[in-house]
């Protein structure tokens, strides 16, 4: 006779443990019944790009790739960007429950109390439109998220004279100075971890665009305002593009978490680097980070700097294609310290006592409460599970890697953590399966050892009081995704096989990668129809596909020189000309890119136009400097230009396009697109000795051309990359012509 289950919450983990229950083991085994409060199933994630109402923007892109968010044997769309936004994870979500439904989901039902029986049975509370309801399961599954309220510190008033709001209800600029009556000042932004930083990134964002966009403005004199953000101290702030091979004079790029969970560099078997973190653990991890970005963050700002006693503790990190380089910029100020009172608009930091003053925004990036995501369990139960609301961090202390306490045995936890891994909330729920679809005596040998060896409840509790307890506790994602599938016996899926994969170009270790995905470790259940495998061969096939397109075609290159280009550059420049009409001589300024909103001047459907994605950002380019003859040191006079840069994220491509003469924050008409050569490709000749050391030293190449009526403008690129950010790029033309005849070559350094 099936058991009946009440699963609380409709987000990721409570519909991978519905699924679970249901598709994953001998049908008839469950009953599920799901509550949801809200009035749609996906939890944090949004469906559509107009639910602005949760805790999270529907325009927020995703820090991971759609590579690791992602179930096994569920695959994104091929038209699906390599970073979803919020809203694409929710109509994700919709698809799984779709694709493998069954479960009764009961929307705006909100779980009220649920009262452990004698029997082990839990009678279950709720509320909703329809009033009050009470129903007894066999199991409860808590799968409420750990993001119960908004965490909001006592330091800080509900109230001021100027707007306060959490970072999860931060959308636009206009709504956090709604009607203000203040023309600049300050945004303050509280909080340095993923986050604080997240956030700034996103306020900086919208300022710099309210500022250079030709659109109206959004808010009044927008280039009055900046942005101070207040952390406690520096974390490693990763671009969502890194490099398997950031030593290299051309890295490559991929999605970050490609090269990160890469099992080809880690020692086999795997061991948990997350936890604890002793000294000398976190000076590998430290070095490990400052390999990865090329730098230390000195070059940045030096309260973004990690260096010396720093390089001992913990490392933190963090998700931002652009918050260091608007850091530079000066957009985003950072100062150390905590915040310790606010008051009309002065915030008091400490342990210095500095004020910041003229505030015109505070926004709180603080963190989460889980405090409600586990209010309708009884004391007892709480107790049990040794709850501590002042550890929001480790609020409880749960049996193998938080899925159960072997004093409940009917009462099952997924994605009780912080920042669950999809993956891992699939491993959850399958270990919950496995749990309640046996008997201790008749339980696999691996499943018994396991639960035997598990000390995951002592590893918890000592956590709570350990000063170097990592960022995120609960363990690294490859270690808990071995150490489930060690337990339930599920072998991994080699990334690559022939046919119909090979493996992918070999890195500088001679190995080729070897990526960590949800799909490696598809469910071991008989009944896996043919759809579903498929759905994880798709989900395979789209990984590796993206590995080699990376490693060998360049790809995603375009968009990490769009991301880098960001601030100012020194811009020297030579013009040689063949023609006395034209003087040569040379030019020497600076060079800003100013990032923006995406605008639709100029622009073809060919160009994102109708994308899905919208118009995405772009740079208003703006030179600025003297040119000063050659032949003629006293012919010498101010010299400006204005270019529209845009980064289409669809097609992967980098265009270049001219300013309206009568508007020139305006686009008007392409200029050209820039095309990347594959390095061994970029001229068919192999060379030897000098020329192939040089070759060795060379950035990314790239090429473009334009035809402007009769002249033939031939233009050229080459990037030099320190790991991942841009240090220095060429930029040259050859425009021949009836009346024009020189070449141009520049160089930008920061």
């Amino acid at each position: 006779m099936a058991k009946n289950v009440c699963i609380v919450g409709a987000g990721p983990s409570g519909l991978v443990a519905a699924k679970t229950l249901i598709h994953d083991v001998p049908a008839g085994s469950f009953k599920v019944t799901v509550f949801e409060a809200q009035s749609r199933v996906g939890g944090l994630w949004p469906a559509s790009k107009e639910d602005a109402g949760g805790l999270v923007h529907p325009l927020m892109v995703t820090n991971q790739s759609r590579h690791t968010v992602q179930f096994s044997d569920l695959s994104w769309r091929d038209s699906d960007p390599q970073f979803p936004r919020a809203w694409q994870v929710g109509q994700y979500l919709e698809r799984y429950l779709n694709q493998y439904g069954g479960a009764d989901i009961r929307l705006g039902h909100k779980v009220t109390k649920a009262d452990l029986q004698n029997d082990g049975s839990w009678n279950v509370q709720t509320e909703s439109d329809k009033g009050s309801e009470s129903t007894t399961f066999d199991y409860l599954l808590v799968a409420t998220g750990f993001f119960g309220k908004p965490m909001w510190p006592n330091r800080v008033p509900k109230e001021a004279g100027v707007p306060i709001i959490h970072s999860s209800k931060y959308r636009d600029l206009k709504s956090l100075l709604p009607k203000s009556t203040r023309h600049g000042g300050k945004i303050l932004i509280v909080g340095g971890q993923m986050s604080g930083i997240e956030t700034a990134a996103a306020v900086a964002t919208h300022l710099s665009s309210a500022i250079h966009s030709p659109e109206e403005k959004s808010i009044q004199e927008p280039e009055k305002y900046s942005i101070h953000h207040i952390v406690h101290r520096p974390s490693w702030v990763f671009p969502l593009f890194t490099s398997p091979t950031p030593a290299a004079s051309a890295p490559v790029f991929l999605p970050c978490d490609l090269p990160s969970y890469n099992l080809a560099n880690r020692p086999q078997p795997l061991t948990n680097s997350q936890g604890h973190i002793s000294v000398d653990a976190a000076r590998v991890l430290n070095s490990i980070y400052q390999s990865v970005l090329g730098t230390n963050q000195s070059e940045f700002s030096t309260e973004t700097k990690i260096d010396g006693e720093l390089l001992d503790e913990q490392p933190f990190v963090a998700m931002s294609s652009n918050y260091m380089d608007f850091v530079r910029s000066g957009l985003i100020k950072v100062s150390k310290g905590r915040l310790s009172s606010f008051s009309d608009t002065v915030a008091t930091l400490s342990p210095t006592n500095d004020q910041i003053t003229d505030v015109a925004a505070v926004v709180l990036a603080t963190g989460f409460d889980p405090s409600p995501s586990l209010s309708f369990l009884p004391q007892s139960v709480l107790e049990t599970i040794s709850y501590s609301p002042s550890h929001p961090n480790l609020p409880v202390a749960l049996a193998f890697h938080g899925t159960h306490h072997p004093s409940l045995p009917t009462l099952g936890f997924v994605g009780l953590y912080r920042s669950p891994y999809w993956g891992v909330m699939e491993m959850q729920a399958r270990f919950v399966a496995r749990l309640w679809t046996s008997v201790p005596q008749t339980r696999a040998p691996t499943l018994q050892q396991a639960l035997a060896d598990d000390n995951s409840i002592t590893q918890t509790l000592s956590l709570r009081a350990d000063p170097r307890t990592s960022q995120f506790p609960m363990g690294d994602y490859a270690f808990l995704m071995q150490e489930f599938a060690r337990a339930l016996d599920i072998p991994i899926v080699p990334f690559a096989t022939t046919p119909p994969l090979a493996t992918t170009p070999p890195l500088a270790t001679g190995k080729p990668m070897d990526i960590l995905t949800p799909a490696r470790y598809p469910s071991p259940s008989p009944a896996a129809k043919a759809a579903q495998q498929e759905e994880i061969s798709r989900n395979l096939r789209a990984t590796h596909e993206t590995a080699v397109a990376g490693l060998s075609r360049a790809r995603f290159v375009a968009g990490a020189v769009f991301r880098s280009l960001l601030g100012e550059w020194r811009l020297e420049r030579t013009l040689s000309s063949r023609l006395p009409s034209h003087p040569s001589g040379r030019f020497e300024g600076t060079a800003r890119f100013h990032l923006r909103e995406g605008t639709l001047d100029g622009r073809p459907h060919s160009h994102g136009a109708k994308s899905e994605l919208g118009l995405g950002l772009e740079y208003l380019y703006v030179e600025d400097g003297v040119f000063t003859a050659r032949d003629n040191p006293a012919l010498s006079f101010r010299a400006t230009r204005r270019y529209v840069w845009r980064y289409d994220e669809e097609g992967d491509r980098l265009s270049v396009w001219f300013a309206r003469t009568d508007d020139p924050a305006r686009a008007d008409y392409l200029f050209h697109e820039v095309e990347f050569l594959v390095p061994g490709d970029e001229d068919g000749v192999e060379d030897t000795g000098a020329a192939a050391d040089k070759k060795e030293k060379r950035g990314w190449l790239a090429r473009a051309s334009h035809l402007c009526i009769e002249d033939l403008y031939d233009v050229h690129y080459e990037f030099h990359f320190n790991a991942v950010n841009l240090r220095e790029w060429k930029l040259g033309y050859t425009v021949k012509g009836p009346k024009k005849d020189y070449t141009i070559d520049g160089v930008y350094r920061r």
